[in-house]
């Protein structure tokens, strides 16, 4: 199967309703192969379709208070501490479980259909590489479930910390990286009552706001379309909710939240109080 077919499946997999897919192994055994953030994060934007939105603990006007943290002499300048993460705390309703592991250069990479958008025009993307990085995935207890070991995720954080001028580097090229992706029209086969059609959907990405927290920051919204028949143009789904990012650097540090369609206010204000906690152990400090 080609590139820009896996892309059109992978993007059709959120977006389309009562459509059965072609070739469901294959799949599934893509997504055994990804890693546990992209999963996380795939399953944020799929839970928020039919979750309430979340809210940062004291509101984008009034961030909560950041816990007390250990003396900068407590950690490596060189580490990214899991006290520079937000805490379960800074949400309400408070979550119950965090998921938190930590890598070395890995790359910040904003979204994989992005990039295959990028390819599909011939374009290359260099994801910037962090030099040490930290995530958590804070869950939730799904409201009415009987079996809570099934929690489900509300918000994904990436902590990245970078050689100096790779944090501005990343900000100064964001433009550039989103603009041939501003309506981007994904086609490809699909199996609709029994049938093999081809379909199409518009993916959108641009910022949206910028300058809300830390020291440079950008909103990303990433936007799907209705999908529809190529042969007549008849729509097949309705588009989803747009789904936003907060990119926000805070000294060496660049953190990216994701979480699925709700109240962009609240990403804006669980941005702030992300960007408080980074300032404990940013180069330099706040």
């Amino acid at each position: 199967m080609r590139d820009d077919d896996l892309a059109f499946i992978d993007s059709m997999q959120r977006d389309l309703r009562n459509v059965r897919w072609a070739e469901p192994a294959e799949l599934r055994a893509r997504a055994r192969r990804r890693s546990r953030r992209t999963v996380a994060a795939a399953a944020v934007a799929v839970l928020a379709l039919t979750s309430g939105a979340f809210v940062a603990a004291g509101r984008a006007a009034s961030p909560a208070p950041v816990a007390a943290s250990p003396s900068p002499t407590a950690w490596s300048a060189t580490d990214v501490p899991a006290e520079a993460l937000l805490q379960p705390s800074d949400l309400r309703p408070a979550v119950t479980e965090a998921w938190n592991d930590a890598g070395i250069d890995e790359t910040i990479e904003l979204d994989r259909m992005l990039e295959y958008c990028r390819q599909n025009q011939g374009l290359r993307t260099e994801w910037v590489k962090s030099r040490y990085s930290r995530s958590v995935t804070l869950l939730r207890e799904r409201p009415g479930a009987r079996d809570q070991s099934d929690q489900q995720p509300v918000v994904l954080q990436d902590l990245h910390r970078l050689a100096p001028q790779d944090g501005e580097r990343l900000f100064d090229e964001m433009p550039a990286l989103l603009a041939p992706c501003r309506a981007w029209r994904s086609t490809g086969p699909i199996e609709l009552r029994g049938k093999r059609i081809q379909a199409e959907v518009v993916h959108s990405w641009q910022t949206v706001d910028s300058g809300f927290a830390g020291d440079e920051s950008v909103l990303v919204r990433h936007t799907v379309g209705k999908a529809r028949r190529l042969d007549t143009g008849a729509p097949i789904s309705d588009g989803s909710a747009p789904v936003d990012q907060a990119v926000v650097r805070v000294g060496d540090l660049v953190t990216v939240l994701r979480a699925g369609p709700g109240d962009e206010v609240a990403l804006r204000g669980l941005a702030r109080v992300a960007a408080e906690r980074m300032c404990r152990a940013a180069n330099p400090g706040c």
